[in-house]
């Protein structure tokens, strides 16, 4: 019986996973037309996956050397020698599965990787490749994964160079050389040359310059989820609702293939165990997966906030993005920007910088509000001491814990309202309800909704969903307008009941919690 599959390469014999036909397709579109390029994709993005399923559907037209420089320690990176006796190890262990390779050629990478190798530099290493390709019945393609690998040496560089230059003299002088080279990795080999080089040695060109853009898009489509979700009904008929579940795996992921692959797993093997089958695949089973994935200390977590430490000055924009909703505009010069985008934290959303989905957002937002916690703040104590009283046969007291929050907001505050940051309300509010939920529930913002004036806090507690709208007072005629919002906000998710909390700064206003009827909807409206 296949499995959900999150460690290493998916196999469809083996595996539950996405057809990837056409991305395939769309890639050997770029081979066929012999360019060479750069797959570069954050960590757990299904990269070598991707290109195993490619290696296979090019092997029937071409010669397909598919290896990974994760094979190559660091000593084989140290010259040029070490280097091509690394290479050439890799080479021969691949084309010991190549039946088409000419005997000669297999003794020639034999030289290269024995004793009489051992001054060999890469000059030979590609007098032997310019004659491998010359002779081969059929196009070699070079497929190189994990590049990262080689980050920081030189010789990686003169590699490139290499490629680079017979690449050039393929088109000018119809010398033989590879159809396509492929390298993949999370860095984009373009920065390369910034981190090995001296700042007073800089190339004007990169060389990787020649390499054609790689656009296509590796995210998992809500069409894909469900056809992978409809192959698991069909061996375990849980009654799911496949498209639904598609629906919302797709919302929390954006399509991110290890969290995609993960709630499922997780659904299955985990959640499945205290919840009967027709309910775990159901939102509620959704939303207890991504409980235990925000839970985790999982490797991707682990590199995604290593790597914004790297960026203090973007991590302080990011914060500044969930917790003031302030807009960032995305910059393509801006190399902190492309970094983070690259590292998959990030997305371009017509030209704003966007949280790349819904999990990473309520991860950023737990590390920051975290953070705070750390320095015993006041507010996330009372929720915690207070939390006992919010929750009545399974379900939460919303309209209490407003009351709650508004009390302690003024206890701490005071007559010092002026000192307050109109910011600081939405940050505050959200250290106050987490302790509440933490453990049973989970939260997340609507980022379309998010921005200075209002913010949107969803909550899901034991399959109950709450809405609860944060905003700064603008007067009436913007509160009303807020009102009817959240209304039809409250008819997207099926609710008649909905919350507002309104941060007022005047002098006069009345303070706590009424009732505010909108049509058919009941609005609880605290003041603070």
């Amino acid at each position: 019986m296949k499995k959900f599959n999150t460690t290493a390469v998916c196999i469809p014999e083996k595996h539950y996973m996405v057809d990837l036909t056409e991305r395939v397709a769309e890639i050997k579109k770029l081979v066929d037309d012999g360019k060479y390029f750069t797959v570069n994709r954050a960590r757990q993005y299904g990269k070598t996956t991707t290109l195993t399923a490619l290696s296979n559907a090019l092997t029937t037209q071409y010669v397909v050397i598919s290896t990974s420089f994760e094979g190559i320690g660091e000593a084989g990176f140290e010259d040029e020698q070490s280097f091509v006796k690394e290479f050439c190890r890799l080479l021969r262990r691949e084309l010991r599965r190549e039946s088409t390779v000419p005997k000669e050629i297999l003794e020639n990478v034999d030289v290269l990787f024995g004793e009489m190798g051992e001054n060999q530099k890469l000059g030979d290493l590609f007098d032997f490749i310019l004659n491998w390709c010359e002779e081969s019945s059929k196009p070699i393609v070079l497929i190189i994964d994990e590049v990262d690998s080689a980050t920081n040496n030189q010789v990686f560089l003169d590699f490139l160079a290499q490629l680079r230059d017979n690449y050039i003299n393929r088109d000018t002088k119809g010398i033989s050389t590879f159809q396509s080279v492929i390298l993949a990795g999370v860095t984009d080999v373009k920065h390369l040359k910034t981190k090995i080089r001296p700042e007073d040695e800089h190339k004007v060109n990169s060389p990787w310059n020649i390499a054609a853009d790689f656009d296509i898009d590796m995210s998992l489509s809500e069409a894909g989820i469900k056809g992978m979700l409809d192959e698991y009904e069909a061996d375990h008929h849980t009654g799911m609702n496949t498209a639904a579940i598609a629906k919302s795996i797709r919302e929390y992921t954006n399509g991110y293939p290890f969290l995609v692959s993960r709630i499922c797993q997780l659904l299955d093997e985990e959640v499945g165990r205290t919840m009967d089958s027709g309910e775990t695949w159901s939102n509620r089973g959704i939303d207890e997966a991504v409980k235990l994935i925000l839970a985790e200390n999982n490797t991707l977590f682990q590199s995604l906030t290593k790597n914004l430490d790297y960026y203090p000055e973007l991590k302080a924009s990011v914060r500044s993005i969930l917790m003031e909703g302030t807009k960032l505009t995305y910059n393509a010069q801006q190399d902190a920007i492309v970094q983070m985008q690259m590292y998959g934290l990030i997305r371009n959303d017509h030209n704003t910088v966007r949280i790349a989905n819904r999990i990473f957002e309520t991860m950023l937002y737990n590390l920051f509000l975290s953070d705070e916690e750390l320095k015993q703040n006041v507010f996330s104590r009372e929720g915690e001491l207070a939390k006992n009283i919010f929750i009545e046969d399974g379900k939460l007291n919303v309209r209490r814990i407003l009351t709650g929050f508004i009390d302690t907001y003024h206890e701490v505050f005071g007559s010092l309202e002026d000192r307050f940051k109109e910011k600081d309300g939405r940050e505050h509010f959200l250290l106050y309800l987490k302790p509440i939920i933490n453990g049973t529930g989970n939260y997340y913002i609507e980022a379309q909704t998010r921005d200075q004036k209002r913010t949107d806090v969803i909550i899901d507690y034991l399959g109950q969903r709450y809405v609860i709208e944060l905003k700064i007072w603008r007067g009436e005629r913007y509160n009303a307008e807020g009102g009817k919002q959240i209304s039809e906000y409250l008819d997207y998710f099926g609710l008649t009941t909905g919350y507002m909390l309104s941060f007022n700064f005047n002098k006069k206003k009345e303070t706590g919690v009424k009732q505010v009827h909108i049509g058919d909807k009941l609005l609880y409206e605290g003041t603070v």
